[in-house]
Formats: structure tokens, C-alpha cells, sequence
């Protein structure tokens, strides 16, 4: 397989995704700031944060659906224009110093529509710019800058929100987005999914009718659905409550951290991987991402808990690409954006669930069970699958099953 960098229009796309990242991953830092800087407590920020989440949440089949009818190209492009305009305005409230709570809701409810239109797109379009042999490669280095971009975005935006403020880091957000559009209009103008002459409802309800008919593709999203249900509350909300108790909050920092190194390491890795069976990788690198969470569980101590960190983060980000691989290589190109929508929303959907119950079920039966069980559960609903002997035997194209002899 050769270098998909060498393919100018790939090599377009990754510069416009490497700069979209980068600012993307500083906005919600500075953002946060910004609200809790300029307002009287935390109830702005829940409002900004819900703004932006429910368009997207809303929007995604629509998304997914326009992508499949429509230009990918010109709709990222659209997006990411959008996207500036967008970030610029909330830049420039900021930089003005002249706050209001109903017009920054009203501009992150716009990003989150916009990002909805966003997320399918960019999953389908991958396989319009490389060739099939390429595309475990070009996934591979896409999540190299995703990872690589939590890594230093976070940080970069605490030290320029430290020196100059929020609305200069927002700004940057911004100028990375009509970067990324630049950078867009450079594809292919004729790489474009089929236009049905069919209502927009029509092909959402054709993508979901494609998406339960194909028995591979709904027992994994249906695990991953469970997957975000019980991990994403236990992580996020009683993880660093448990490793502060004894390390403090620098302690949760090094966990973090280290499943960053973990993510950034696969991806690297991933690059020269070959697999057969992609969702055997998939689901058992699944199994494997539950370790941190099982390591809380346990009460490992806090140096095997940032080793228990980078192996998440190892099985994370195959998961993640081989995952990503399946869809791209077995799915129709104009059904790619949909069914990716679906699996989306199946994600996205579970996660505030799961925050909702972490809470209280930790003062009900402890963090560190919740937390055990948690992990035992995710671990049980990635193996699942593994029982189909269609998600068993999905693999390259070729080499093993054709997608229509997986439906």
C-alpha cells in the first residue's frame, strides 16, 4: 500500500482536518472560561453547552442524509464557513467585552447544527479520496492528528486564554475553520454521492431500513451505544473524584495524559497495521479500552492506573480506526453518511444518560462499584457480538466476505 499523503486530495483534506483540529480542540477550553469569566455562575455555561448539543443531537439523520445526496466536498465546505462566521462572531463578543448570554447560545446553537452536517461528512468522504487498499492508512493518520490535537489544543488554549483571553483563542478557532474551507476547495469537484430525486425524510428512513437489514452493522453500534452508556459517567464524573482522593487533581491530569499517550501511540501504530477481520479487532480493542475503568473499579493504585490509562487508550483508538474502516470498505458510498449518522446519534444519545445516573448510583452503591460494574458490563457488551458469525467474519474486501453476502 502506498502513502495516502501522496494523493493530492488527501493530502488536502488532512491539512484542512489537522488545522480544523487544532483550533477545535482549544474552543471549548476557551469557551468555558469565557462563560464562567463573564457570568455569575455556572448556570450560562449549562445553557451554552446545552445549546450547542441539542441542534447537533436533532440534526444528525439530516445530516447524514445530505451528505449522501449531496457534494461532501461543498458541504464540509458550507460547514466550515459557517463554522468561521460563527466562531468569529462569539470571537469578536469577546474580544468587545460585550457579553450576552443570549447571543452566545444563539451562535453555539448554530456550531452545533453546523457540526451535525459536519460528522457524516467527513466519514463518508474518506473513501472518494483513497483507494480501498488506503483506507486503514488514511483513517490511521486522521486519528494521529485527532489525538494528537487533544493533546496540545487543550494546553495551547490554557496558556493563550492565560496570556491574552478567550476571545483571542476563539478567534484562532475561527480563522482554522475558513483555513480547513480553503483547504476543501482543493478536492475533486465530481466526488460526489448520487442525487436521489427523493424527499430528505425518504432517505432517512432508507438509511435507517439499510442500517437494521445489514447484520454486522447494528449489534456493534448497539454495543457501542451501551459502551458510551456506561463509561462515559463513571470517566468523566467519578473518575476524578476517586484518583483525588488520594492524588489530587493533578493526579486525574497524569490519567488523562497517559490515555492521551495511549491514543496517540495506536494511531501511530494503526499506520502500518494489517488486519483480516476488521470487527474482530474492533470489539476485542473494545475490550481492551475498558481497562482504565476497570482499573478505578479495582482501586489500582495511581501509577498501574496510568499504565491501565495508555492501554485504554491503545484499545480506544484501533477500535476506533478499524471501526471506521469497516463502515468506509462495507458500506454503499451513498449510504455511508447515513448509516454513520446512525451510529452517531446512537453514541451521542447515550452519553448524557449515562452523566445523569452516575451521581446518584455512586451514593447509592459507591464510586468505586459503580465504576467495577461499569467496566464489566462494557467489557460483556463488546464480546456479544463477537457471536455473529457475519461480525466474526467482516473483513478486507477480497479477502474475505463481500458486504452483500454480510446483509
Amino acid at each position: 500500500m502506498t502513502n495516502p499523503l501522496r494523493r493530492p486530495v488527501f493530502a488536502w483534506f488532512f491539512a484542512g482536518r489537522l488545522t480544523s483540529l487544532l483550533g477545535s480542540s482549544m474552543a471549548p477550553v476557551a469557551l468555558v472560561f469565557a462563560v464562567l469569566d463573564a457570568s455569575t455562575g455556572p448556570n450560562d455555561l449549562g445553557i451554552v453547552l446545552a445549546a450547542n448539543l441539542i441542534p447537533h443531537l436533532l440534526l444528525l439523520l439530516v445530516g447524514g442524509a445530505t451528505a449522501d445526496r449531496f457534494s461532501r466536498r461543498t458541504v464540509l465546505a458550507i460547514a466550515n464557513v459557517g463554522s468561521a462566521v460563527t466562531q468569529g462572531a462569539v470571537a469578536t463578543i469577546l474580544l468587545t467585552d460585550t457579553y450576552s448570554l443570549a447571543a452566545i447560545a444563539g451562535l453555539e446553537f448554530a456550531n452545533g447544527a453546523l457540526a451535525a452536517f459536519t460528522t457524516p461528512a467527513l466519514r463518508g468522504i474518506v473513501p472518494e479520496l483513497v483507494g480501498v487498499d488506503q483506507l486503514l492508512k488514511a483513517n490511521a493518520l486522521l486519528a494521529s492528528t485527532r489525538n494528537a490535537s487533544r493533546i496540545i489544543g487543550p494546553s495551547a488554549a490554557g496558556l493563550l486564554v492565560a496570556a491574552a483571553g478567550s476571545g483571542l483563542a476563539l478567534a484562532f478557532d475561527a480563522a482554522s475553520y475558513a483555513v480547513a474551507a480553503i483547504c476543501l476547495l482543493h478536492l475533486d469537484r465530481s466526488a460526489k454521492a448520487p442525487t436521489a430525486p427523493t424527499s430528505l425524510w425518504r432517505d432517512i428512513r432508507e438509511g435507517w431500513s439499510y442500517f437494521r437489514s445489514v447484520r454486522w452493522l447494528w449489534p456493534v453500534s448497539l454495543a457501542f451505544f451501551v459502551v458510551n452508556l456506561v463509561q462515559t459517567g463513571p470517566w468523566q464524573i467519578l473518575g476524578p473524584q476517586i484518583v483525588s482522593q488520594h492524588s489530587g487533581p493533578q493526579g486525574w491530569g497524569l490519567i488523562l495524559s497517559a490515555r492521551a499517550i495511549g491514543l496517540l501511540a495506536m494511531s501511530v501504530l494503526a499506520y502500518r497495521l494489517v488486519v483480516r477481520y476488521y470487527l474482530r479487532v474492533t470489539l476485542l480493542a473494545s475490550v481492551v479500552a475498558a481497562v482504565p475503568l476497570l482499573g478505578l473499579g479495582v482501586g489500582l493504585p495511581l501509577g498501574w492506573l496510568a499504565v491501565a490509562a495508555i492501554i485504554g487508550g491503545v484499545g480506544s483508538c484501533a477500535a476506533a480506526v478499524t471501526w471506521d474502516t469497516a463502515l468506509q470498505e462495507h458500506v454503499p458510498a451513498n449510504k455511508l453518511s447515513r448509516v454513520a449518522s446512525l451510529d452517531d446519534l446512537l453514541s451521542y444519545a447515550a452519553i448524557p444518560l449515562g452523566q445523569l445516573v452516575a451521581a446518584p448510583l455512586a451514593r447509592s452503591f459507591g464510586a468505586q462499584t459503580v465504576c467495577l460494574v461499569a467496566a464489566l458490563v462494557w467489557m460483556v457488551a463488546t464480546v456479544i457480538p463477537l457471536a455473529h458469525r457475519s461480525v466474526r467474519n467482516l473483513g478486507h474486501p477480497g479477502a474475505v466476505q463481500s458486504a452483500a453476502g454480510a446483509s
